[in-house]
């Protein structure tokens, strides 16, 4: 196998508790499991290990973290949680990590943001709307991501920035599972036009306010979508 199909398979398993904390890896084994080269093997433990989902101990192998310690932080890790029995906890605490940064970096964003900036949050929130009216899911998942990109880079601080792979993947995964509504609602797309305006206008309370507007409908969607009995986990 290749060395992302193996590290896909491994991590997974990492990310939704199949491979319990304390579990030893050795490398021969997941040679022997995955078909993999000695190469690909230490490549994908190296790679674990800088997501700290594993660490190595001489004489004993390598040997998977608790969960307190893990970079949570990391896409890969959220999409592995996303995409199986740890979906309901990862989306719970994915919206708690939005509903405390989104709102605040829109607030920022109003107070920095460059004209261009500006203008292109303004654009694409008419985008949103074109591509919601045409239930065009593919072409809003992109809009959408990139207007939160560009939200959170417009803020100014570069750690909300780094956050903008993190709700992209929130976003993506949302879509993929069947956790959106079958056509994006009018009210958060009005929201986000709203967010777009407030930043434009530079006010930082409106841009604040309909920020958490959008994470809370998100929440809720989510919830009435699970409640529902949404999505089964593959």
């Amino acid at each position: 196998m290749r060395h992302e199909e193996v590290l896909d398979a491994l991590g997974a398993e990492i990310a939704n508790g199949a491979l319990a904390p304390g579990t030893v890896l050795r490398s021969e084994e997941l040679q022997e499991r995955f078909g993999a080269s000695r190469t690909v093997a230490r490549e994908v433990v190296r790679v674990l290990e800088t997501m700290q989902l594993t660490s190595s101990k001489r004489r004993v192998g390598v040997i998977v973290r608790e969960q307190a310690e893990w970079n949570h932080y990391d896409p890969r890790l959220i999409r592995w949680q996303l995409d199986g029995l740890a979906r309901p906890a990862a989306l719970a605490t994915l919206n708690e990590l939005r509903s405390a940064i989104e709102p605040c970096a829109a607030r920022y964003a109003a107070l920095r943001a460059t004209p261009e900036e500006r203008g292109r949050l303004g654009a694409l929130g008419e985008r949103l709307a074109r591509t919601a009216r045409a239930r065009d899911l593919s072409a809003f998942l992109g809009f959408d991501i990139a207007f939160h990109d560009l939200l959170l880079t417009a803020s100014r601080n570069p750690m909300f920035g780094q956050l903008s792979e993190v709700v992209a993947e929130v976003l993506t995964g949302r879509t993929g599972h069947g956790l959106m509504p079958p056509e994006p609602q009018p009210e958060a797309v009005a929201l986000h036009v709203e967010v777009a305006a407030a930043v434009a206008a530079g006010e930082p309370d409106r841009a604040e306010r309909a920020m958490r507007d959008i994470v809370v409908q998100a929440r809720d969607e989510i919830a009435a979508l699970v409640a529902e009995g949404g999505p089964e986990v593959e």
